[in-house]
């Protein structure tokens, strides 16, 4: 080795940079995973300047003073140039931290829509781009600003739907009426927002399939957001009944059929209203509220299906019209032939005589109803005054544990009587009772059961007996479910 050389400047730099170089890069790499590690940002910050600020600053002063090159050749005005636009990207990177990535929600950073901060990034790369050419190439602004304008123009006119579409999610960004996981009808379309960008939104329906709607069409459209402020999600039906049916019992029965489904909420309540009277039909509005909008389409389903059992049972019948134009008959469903039909599926253990007189007694206070899968016949907690006698389909017994958790206990079938213990106790329900397939089944009311236990003693001691069966049910279920537990 030359030992003259020790003294030459651009061994000196060399040197400098041999050794600094790869020194600064270990240093930059662990501060930058140290950043990472406390989830700070401006960990990428300082990626930025290990990948691209610092190797050009270290080739740039190679070429200058170790290669010598000419400061005023194309190849060291490339280095500048580079070096400079990633210096710009720095400060532009330093900006983003410390006014957009740590503001607080409300603030007015926060408010700043994201396609707006990414065009004021562009904008002022281009700046910089251009000053950066003036001030390293030379080039003429006045020159390079018309024709960027010209450039600029043209691509306006090129894109104007896209452009209109950019503008249109600009304002909507800024008016924030929507966010990601809002659910939205726009026009005929219903369904989540899962995604918002520069040009369009992603919307994901009810059927799992995915529409992109560029903001454009969105801005001609009616747009209803579904999201209430506590992001809870309302529905509206509305029914037709004919006049001659009570609008008190009405609005019962609707609003008895919502509280009755578990996914309709109880807070806030349903809220029914008697929207028009027209002609011979008055309409009603019923409104409730679900947690997941998704659910809204099957929650109404099972509402529709539960109502018109509800509606049966209390002798009301939908509006719609026959041939003649004129309002439907209610049929009377609790006739006294289909009673008497119904009298051969009181089980054997109660021992009614099938006497004519007794039968037409027993059948003043005795009705048919029928419940689909899924209704709450029954709910613990309730005052009973009538004995239930399963016709046909079955039931569910269910008792709430200490945890305010349901025990399923045992299944009723054709046969079987329930209610039995409110009755007796003159008191709430202790258990629940829920059809688990569509019911139809007898009620004896409670007046008519007592003149019954009046006039045959002995069908006492046989409900006693049942009541004994259910209470070992009920015990043997809670002990159950405490061995599980443990």
């Amino acid at each position: 080795m030359n030992t003259s050389n020790w003294h030459e400047p651009w061994f000196i730099w060399a040197l400098v940079l041999g050794f600094g170089f790869p020194l600064l890069i270990v240093v930059l790499e662990e501060v930058i995973q140290q950043l990472k590690r406390s989830k700070n940002a401006f960990a990428s910050t300082f990626q930025v300047v290990k990948n691209f600020v610092l190797p050009t600053l270290i080739v740039l002063v190679f070429a200058r003073n170790v290669f010598k090159l000419d400061q005023e050749g194309a190849p060291f005005k490339i280095l500048e140039t580079l070096f400079l636009i990633s210096g710009i990207n720095i400060v532009l990177s330093l900006i983003d931290v410390f006014l957009f990535k740590h503001a607080e929600k409300g603030s007015w950073q926060s408010q700043i829509p994201k396609v707006v901060i990414d065009i004021c990034r562009f904008l002022c790369i281009l700046v910089g781009v251009m000053l950066v050419l003036s001030s390293v190439w030379q080039v003429d602004l006045a020159g390079l600003a018309t024709l960027l304008g010209i450039v600029l123009l043209a691509i306006s006119l090129a894109l104007k739907d896209p452009l209109s579409s950019i503008f249109t999610g600009i304002m909507l960004g800024f008016e924030r009426p929507f966010s990601v996981g809002d659910w939205l009808t726009i026009g005929e379309i219903e369904g989540q927002v899962i995604n918002m960008n520069w040009l369009t939104m992603r919307l994901l329906t009810a059927e799992r399939k995915m529409l992109i709607l560029p903001y454009q069409v969105i801005g001609k459209q009616m747009v209803f957001n579904h999201a209430g402020t506590d992001n809870i999600f309302s529905t509206i039906i509305k029914f037709s009944f004919p006049c001659d049916n009570p609008p008190n019992l009405v609005k019962q029965v609707l609003m008895n059929t919502a509280i009755s489904i578990r996914e309709i909420l109880k807070t806030p309540p349903p809220k029914c209203t008697t929207f028009s009277f027209e002609g011979l039909v008055i309409t009603y509005e019923l409104e409730f509220y679900v947690r997941d909008f998704e659910t809204i389409k099957s929650i109404r389903g099972e509402f529709m299906s539960h109502l018109w059992y509800a509606a049966r049972r209390n002798g009301l019948v939908f509006y719609h019209y026959s041939d003649q134009g004129e309002l439907p008959t209610n049929k009377v469903e609790n006739s006294k032939k289909k009673l008497q039909q119904s009298f051969s599926s009181i089980p054997a253990f109660i021992p009614i005589t099938k006497e004519q007189r007794q039968m037409d007694d027993l059948a003043k206070e005795t009705i048919i109803q029928h419940f689909g899968a899924g209704e709450q016949i029954v709910s613990q907690g309730e005052r009973i005054h009538a004995l239930y006698i399963v016709i046909a389909g079955s039931a569910l017994m269910t008792v709430l544990d200490d945890a305010d958790g349901e025990l399923n206990v045992l299944t009723l079938s054709r046969g079987e009587v329930f209610g039995v213990e409110s009755l007796f106790n003159r008191g709430p329900s202790p258990v629940s009772f829920m059809a688990v397939e569509d019911m139809e089944v007898m009620m004896i009311g409670e007046d008519a059961l007592n003149a019954l236990l009046v006039r045959q003693p002995n069908l006492l001691s046989e409900l006693g007996k049942v009541i004994e069966m259910r209470t070992n049910a009920i015990n043997i279920a809670k002990r159950t479910n405490q061995i599980e537990k443990t």
